[in-house]
């Protein structure tokens, strides 16, 4: 699995310890870290609406399967990936949150509460919480007496949100085109994507709009 890390400008200065927590816990794991910041030198300010834009264009192009990311309290960027094409985000404080969020709920992002809450005690919140959400397969239904209906269940909500979005390029193409400039701006993910995409169409517009 390819995991992304990337989050909000706002919290830059926990991303070093997001992208070693998540080594961490996928350390033995066939697992990829693909760490896109915002990293703290960054000078350009990132908006949690921005970078869920971003992480909508990675999952959708198909380009990362799984994406770690986060905000001050976690709910905003929650709430704008799951607003967003290819995205079933979680909101993820805890430890217990992310075994349920694996196990149950089979996402393909999780947001991070990293400023709110975060305390003297975060990193190594941090750090477990993301072990939990790793270990072991993830849509196994929990616990196992209920499992078989907690995996039917998750297969329905997977269904809510593919029938109820549109495809990523009909999105982009509603969107302003600065914000969407402005987020493609940012180069590493924007590589990333048009190298790694096999969606042909989304990686011909990406490059339309970075030429105009």
């Amino acid at each position: 699995m390819k995991i992304a890390v990337i989050q909000a400008s706002s919290q830059k200065e926990k991303n070093s310890a997001i992208y070693e927590a998540c080594k961490k816990a996928v350390k033995g794991l066939e697992h990829e870290i693909i760490n896109f910041g915002v990293f703290s030198e960054e000078n350009t300010i990132y908006s949690y609406t921005e970078i869920a834009f971003l992480v909508s264009l990675l999952l959708s192009s198909q380009s990362v399967d799984f994406v770690i990311t986060g905000c001050s309290s976690g709910q905003g960027m929650a709430l704008a990936c799951n607003s967003l094409p290819g995205v079933l985000c979680g909101f993820v404080q805890n430890p217990q949150d992310a075994f349920l969020f694996g196990r149950i709920n089979d996402g393909n992002a999780v947001s991070l509460s990293l400023g709110l809450g975060y305390g003297w005690l975060g990193n190594l919140n941090l750090q477990y919480t993301l072990e939990k959400l790793f270990e072991g397969e993830f849509g196994t239904g929990y616990p196992k007496e209920s499992a078989e209906r907690k995996v039917k269940d998750t297969l329905t909500v997977k269904k809510f949100n593919r029938i109820s979005k549109r495809d990523i390029c009909e999105v982009i193409n509603e969107l302003d085109s600065n914000f969407v400039k402005k987020a493609l701006s940012k180069q590493d993910v924007f590589e990333y994507i048009t190298r790694h995409t096999i969606n042909e169409k989304l990686k011909a517009l990406l490059f339309s709009i970075c030429v105009r």
